[in-house]
């Protein structure tokens, strides 16, 4: 629902060629949706057999043909009602990396310190970018800063594990402190 949303959402903006779609989503968006140009090709099909949107090919001078999209009326209905369930719906997150720090007890302290530093700083490098990403007009800019929010939450957060494995416990017991919380 989520890609179909984003979808009809931007077409709800004005028609546009896939190829368009694509390139907002990766200048854009890309930092908070995975959005492969094959898949989305897939959903403005299914979105097409489905009513909610249209689809003209247009050919300028000897470049290949494009598609043009439009919204429909029934695409914009159907935008409307995902916007309203997306929008009061809570979906809880969940992180891989967090099946890596169920078992990082299986590695060497240091190396775990190692680990997670080498972690951290590829954590900070996307926070860097979520950084820099231009401030956009409307709600837009309220995705920009929530992505920012959660890789400072998750950096301050990475901080904290790794002082607990700036010096191991001299009794072998790695996780005297997560147990206590």
């Amino acid at each position: 629902m989520e890609r179909e949303l984003l979808l009809l959402g931007l077409l709800r903006q004005g028609e546009s060629y896939g190829y368009e779609l694509h390139q907002f989503i990766e200048s854009n968006l890309s930092f908070c949706t995975d959005l492969k140009k094959p898949t989305a090709y897939y959903l403005l099909d299914k979105m097409e057999g489905e009513g909610w949107i249209a689809r003209e090919d247009e050919q300028v001078g000897n470049r290949p043909t494009r598609r043009v999209y439009r919204m429909l009326p029934e695409g914009e209905r159907a935008f409307e009602s995902m916007l309203r369930q997306a929008l009061a719906e809570y979906t809880p997150a969940t992180f891989a990396g967090d099946v890596g720090i169920a078992f990082l007890d299986a590695i060497d302290p240091g190396e775990v310190h190692r680990l997670l530093a080498s972690r951290r700083v590829m954590l900070a490098d996307a926070l860097q970018a979520a950084k820099q990403v231009p401030r956009h007009a409307g709600s837009l800019q309220l995705v920009v800063e929530h992505q920012q929010r959660h890789l400072q939450a998750e950096l301050d957060w990475l901080d904290e594990v790794i002082s607990r494995f700036d010096v191991p416990p001299a009794d072998g017991r790695q996780y005297q402190e997560m147990d206590r919380n």
